[in-house]
């Protein structure tokens, strides 16, 4: 036997079954990551404009705060609505419409400072604005993505997604300075408004249909019942509660690697802006790297695999950031942390895109998204303080136990168990369950691998 020819023909005969799954696929899937791209690169870019004016013109710790509010907290509560309405309306004209609030809102912005106002309130009103696109966008995004790329091959699109995500966090804070050194910030908002035009026109050229309910002809629930009917889905399905439970418990715990670590280079190895620098090349390039290993070879171990060891590995690595005696030993530490996040987020995502039924995808998403809006600031309110009473180093090495008992305690639930027999069993991960299947249901065939 030639292994080498059978992984070619089984390669072959999985591309055949995409192309018949979802034709055009691979297309349309480059038209939307590619208009996600350039959409994202603008807004970092404003991220990191907003950012440094504030820091250099209030020098205010409190303007700060303020800012961060204004920027997380409206994407947490408005994430519970998009969720509903990625369920009940077309996400494409979801995604686009709140681009184009946003890049209005942008415009707004950019007009009157350019007429000489620069009320601190006007901008924070805008980075709510934007914040609260970004939850009407962020479900809509993640549960398209299965509208249009095939079961199969939405692992790899996830990793290549997240590559480029690492990516723009290499590229976009060197791009910003530039233009923040060279222009007023006004003209950095021009170009967000530009490249959220770019990535309107470029989602508009995918065809995506509105997912079909009620199929049998049955009036449509309300809007709060489409609601409550998530948060039952989710409260009632093992895998779905499990996975989101782990979600939130390790990001509030990797706040501590993810925002402590500059505050730990200045205190124990210098001030030099290159170490910072440096810091934050470690963990993009980390990024980088996972994400393309994840695409090119993520299918080959199972998810559930991937969720716990990388899990287990935020709190190894945390430990070792804490103990690190010399900055060249923590850069690796950081550069393994940032190798971590994709092997986490990537096939956690996946997963619930796999699991949960087309018609509920936008609400579990949806609580997604309040999950990642919420977790590291409620993170940072715990640790930032503690790292003020005790040594940035102490802090690290507790964050890092207490993943690490996080994961052990998840594990040990009947959810984790069954979810690592089914990966044991053969699956990347957890089955997709009926799309009619309601979690007050007897368990159905499709779910027998997380369920028995």
């Amino acid at each position: 036997m030639d292994p080498i020819r059978d992984d070619a023909q089984d390669s072959a005969a999985l591309n055949a079954a995409a192309e018949a799954e979802k034709p055009g696929w691979r297309r349309q899937t480059a038209l939307f990551l590619s208009g996600q791209t350039v959409s994202l690169f603008g807004s970092m870019l404003v991220q990191y404009a907003v950012m440094w004016y504030l820091t250099l013109t209030t020098k205010d710790g409190s303007v700060m705060a303020l800012s961060t509010v204004f920027g997380f907290l409206p994407q947490a509560i408005v994430s519970i609505f998009g969720g509903v309405w990625a369920d009940r309306h077309n996400r494409k004209w979801l995604i686009m419409g709140a681009d184009a609030a946003i890049a209005v809102a942008t415009l707004t912005l950019a007009i009157l400072m350019l007429r000489g106002a620069d009320d601190l309130w006007l901008i924070f009103a805008a980075l709510a604005v934007r914040s609260t696109g970004a939850g009407i966008q962020t479900p809509a995004v993640a549960a398209l993505l299965p509208q249009i790329v095939p079961s199969g091959k939405l692992l790899r699109v996830n990793g290549i997604n997240q590559t480029i995500q690492a990516a723009m966090m290499l590229l976009a804070p060197a791009v910003a300075a530039a233009l923040y050194a060279s222009f007023p910030i006004e003209a950095i908002f021009f170009v967000d408004v530009a490249t959220a035009v770019i990535g309107i026109g470029l989602l508009a050229l995918v065809p995506v249909g509105r997912i079909v309910r009620n199929a049998d002809g049955a009036a449509p629930a309300g809007y709060f019942a489409d609601l409550t009917e998530g948060v039952r889905y989710i409260v009632g399905h093992p895998f779905v509660r499990w996975l989101l439970g782990l979600w939130a418990v390790v990001m509030v715990l990797a706040a501590a690697p993810s925002f402590l670590t500059p505050l730990m280079v200045a205190r124990s190895f210098g001030e030099e802006p290159w170490k910072l620098m440096a810091l934050e090349l470690a963990f993009s390039i980390g990024m980088m790297a996972a994400g393309a290993t994840v695409a090119v070879w993520g299918e080959k171990v199972p998810r559930m695999t991937l969720i716990l060891a990388s899990s287990i590995a935020f709190g190894v690595l945390s430990i070792g950031l804490g103990l690190s005696p010399n900055i060249w030993i923590f850069f690796v530490f950081m550069f393994l942390v940032g190798v971590a996040v994709p092997a986490f987020s990537t096939p956690s995502m996946t997963a619930l895109q796999e699991t949960v039924p087309a018609e509920r995808q936008g609400r579990v998403f949806g609580f997604v998204g309040i999950v990642m809006a919420l977790s590291m600031p409620l993170g940072m309110s715990i640790f930032g303080p503690l790292a003020n009473v005790v040594s940035v180093q102490t802090v690290l090495v507790v964050a890092g136990v207490a993943t690490l008992v996080a994961a052990a305690f998840a594990l040990l639930l009947p959810a984790g168990q069954r979810a690592m027999r089914a990966a044991r069993d053969g699956g990347g991960g957890p089955s997709r369950p009926s799309d009619d299947a309601a979690p007050s249901e007897p368990p159905r065939e499709s779910d027998s691998r997380l369920m028995r």
